[in-house]
């Protein structure tokens, strides 16, 4: 539908998934959340599985769009469609999670960050369709940041940023990070994680590791804001976020 809306496609015809029920719901599989890509996103954001398991899904939903959208608009529509200022598909790529997807050769699973190869072009075949997103389990006491920039509330994001951290005392033993709004795709900041796996809070300096985690990013010049802009933003929400993340943990 945003597609069409767009101007970007004219299919000549049109399924109708509604009926589809083995595509809809949320469920707690032991390893994490199944989310079936048929499931509202309003749904999404007022589960009880997400709240418990996945907080930073369920505040990310809570900036798509207006009301309108996420009543109507699915979590595996968002994560199809590969838009580049999009929340899901970055969170999908912060976390690890792994995209189902089902067709008459049988199912697989793609990971999220080999899923999104160009602005709205993923991995799926032609004629596979999105059935899933599963959602690998943090530990509880993960901490996790989620920020964007839009001109507005409801717009597509300027900058956004997604992180989790797994910390144990005050050693990071796992690292989850993400950029949207600021490539062709949503972009993983894996220099940053490796730098991040292993080391101890305090001999991490903020500053430094914004610049790692943006080495990976070449933000977008439009008609909103510029490269420079972009970069700069993002840079100082890393830095701040950082910082309050590693308080929390330190408290």
């Amino acid at each position: 539908m945003p597609l069409l809306a767009l101007r970007m496609t004219s299919p000549t015809v049109l399924i109708d998934i509604n009926p589809a029920d083995d595509m809809a719901g949320i469920t707690h599989t032991g390893h994490g959340l199944r989310i079936g890509a048929r499931t509202r996103q309003a749904d999404a954001l007022h589960d009880p599985f997400v709240a418990r398991h996945l907080p930073i899904l369920g505040e990310a939903l809570g900036h798509v769009g207006h009301y309108q959208t996420r009543a109507r608009g699915t979590v595996g529509g968002s994560i199809a469609l590969g838009e580049p200022a999009a929340e899901q598909p970055a969170v999908a790529v912060a976390l690890g999670a792994s995209i189902e997807l089902r067709s008459t050769r049988g199912t697989r699973q793609v990971p999220a960050r080999e899923f999104y190869l160009a602005p709205y072009a993923t991995a799926r075949a032609e004629d596979e369709v999105v059935i899933a997103i599963h959602f690998p389990a943090w530990p509880a006491a993960s901490r996790a940041v989620f920020q964007e920039v839009a001109r507005r509330r409801g717009d597509f994001a300027l900058v956004g940023l997604v992180m989790l951290l797994d910390v144990q005392d005050t050693r990071v033993e796992r690292a989850g990070i993400a950029w949207f709004g600021m490539g062709p795709t949503p972009v993983a900041a894996t220099t940053a994680e490796q730098a991040l796996t292993g080391a101890t809070i305090a001999d991490i300096d903020p500053r430094e590791l914004a610049q790692l985690a943006l080495a990976q990013v070449e933000p977008p010049e439009d008609l909103h804001a510029s490269a420079h802009y972009r970069r700069t933003v993002a840079a100082r929400i890393f830095e701040r976020r950082f910082r309050t993340l590693t308080e929390k943990v330190a408290a």
